[in-house]
């Protein structure tokens, strides 16, 4: 089942235990320019059939994973197709990097 996180909850896991979280990025690369958020790895969707094989190899199913994009849609799909791989946690990040510049980082772009 595809558990949910809030960017307050978020930004608060970042400051404190960034590298113990597996953080993916499913934006596209033109909208990971405009704002990004430190510590996550980029794999956009519109990529899928290129890293998809190797997802075993790039994530650990076993690792808390958390998945972000614009509002939330695009990370959801992906959070779903995680668990159907067999990733036992995973997390999609509500509303997305909008909501966490809205929220969080009035200082990150929005688009």
């Amino acid at each position: 089942m595809l558990g949910q996180i809030s960017v307050k909850e978020l930004a608060q896991r970042l400051a404190s235990e960034a590298s113990m979280l597996q953080l993916i990025d499913v934006r596209e690369p033109s909208e990971w320019a405009i704002a990004h958020l430190p510590h996550f790895r980029l794999l956009p969707l519109s990529q899928f059939a290129e890293w998809s094989p190797q997802i075993r190899q790039i994530l650990d199913p076993a690792k808390e994973t958390l998945v972000l994009c614009h509002h939330g849609v695009r990370s959801a799909q992906m959070g779903h197709w995680l668990v159907q791989q067999g990733f036992c946690n995973v997390k999609n990040i509500v509303g997305g990097i909008d909501a966490y510049a809205t929220a969080v980082d009035p200082t990150l772009p929005r688009y």
